[in-house]
């Protein structure tokens, strides 16, 4: 199997993304670390990039040059601000395809064989652009269905129905405040009444927001700051329901992809513009999910990636 070169820059997020694109085109995938030392020679990249300078790379990026010189990778692959200017340096030293999954903002978008855009960016009409409704989630069964074993080996449900609860925790334009949480979840409660719920948060989640969830009579809780270990897949192929915090972009992308569960939204953006708040409205204005008031929607249309990745494959062809 051929292999695609994944440049690193340290966040699971990116990452993540950057392993299900060489896997929805048919890659193995090595991982090289891509960070700049420090951020001024980062804005020295964006100058670089717009002067169209091309430097030698051996005393920049020694471990990436000598690694795709030894390995000669089919693709190479990254996400993120930290590695699209060594992309496009790579891609010219070495002629291997590149692909940049998010807007590179502040770079030429030229140079690029492929940009995979999330459409919340409102990223611009270029021909290597290929705008995507959601970030980029791993599908393939096998790892669902083994993720989703190793749940049940840690949980037996008492009940058929259940619903899941993900919650993340504070960013710049959100927050999962305690009181805002205790509202949510007795509303969760009182509108599901026959399931079991089920709760995951992340490491993001604050000690009060914890205090609150164990204030819940939850059937299965996952406390990120205490215990480490991943029940998401189980969550969206066994949930008939999921509840999502929106600040939480890469697991509302996870939740309207894969399985069956209608989403909801629990909406704790605290600024209503920018691209979280399109990502939601986008979201619930296409039939992908629901904003949770209270009530619940009735909608469980997954999106679709499947277009995506072929046009990814035909624009490397």
């Amino acid at each position: 199997m051929a292999t695609a070169l994944i440049l690193s820059d340290g966040k699971p997020g990116h990452e993540n993304q950057s392993k299900a694109l060489a896997e929805g085109l048919g890659f193995s995938f090595q991982i090289q670390q891509c960070v700049y030392p420090s951020k001024a020679k980062k804005t020295l990249s964006y100058l670089c990039d717009r002067l169209g300078l091309n430097p030698d790379l051996t005393g920049i990026l020694p471990e990436v040059t000598e690694r795709i010189a030894t390995e000669r990778p089919a693709i190479l692959i990254g996400a993120g601000s930290n590695t699209f200017y060594s992309l496009k340096l790579l891609r010219r030293k070495f002629n291997i395809p590149c692909v940049a999954i998010l807007t590179p903002g502040g770079y030429a978008l030229k140079g690029f064989d492929a940009i995979l855009a999330p459409a919340f960016d409102n990223p611009p009409v270029r021909a290597n652009v290929i705008q995507i409704p959601t970030n980029l989630t791993p599908a393939r069964p096998d790892f669902y269905q083994t993720q989703t074993e190793a749940f049940f080996e840690r949980y037996t449900p008492q009940k058929k129905r259940a619903v899941g609860i993900i919650i993340g925790g504070k960013n710049p334009i959100a927050d999962v405040t305690a009181e805002w949480l205790q509202e949510q979840l007795t509303q969760l409660f009182d509108a599901t009444p026959d399931c079991e719920h089920w709760v995951t948060t992340s490491r993001r989640t604050s000690p009060e927001a914890d205090a609150v969830i164990d204030s819940f009579p939850f059937d299965y809780k996952l406390i990120f700051s205490r215990e480490r270990f991943n029940p998401i897949p189980a969550f969206v192929t066994q949930c008939e329901r999921l509840f999502v915090t929106a600040e939480s972009t890469g697991m509302l992308s996870e939740a309207v992809a894969i399985g069956n569960a209608k989403v909801e939204v629990l909406d704790n953006l605290s600024v209503t513009t920018g691209k979280f708040a399109r990502f939601v409205k986008q979201l619930c204005d296409e039939g992908y999910a629901h904003r949770f008031d209270g009530t619940l929607g009735d909608t469980a249309r997954k999106v679709d990636l499947t277009p995506v990745i072929e046009r990814v494959k035909a624009m490397l062809d």
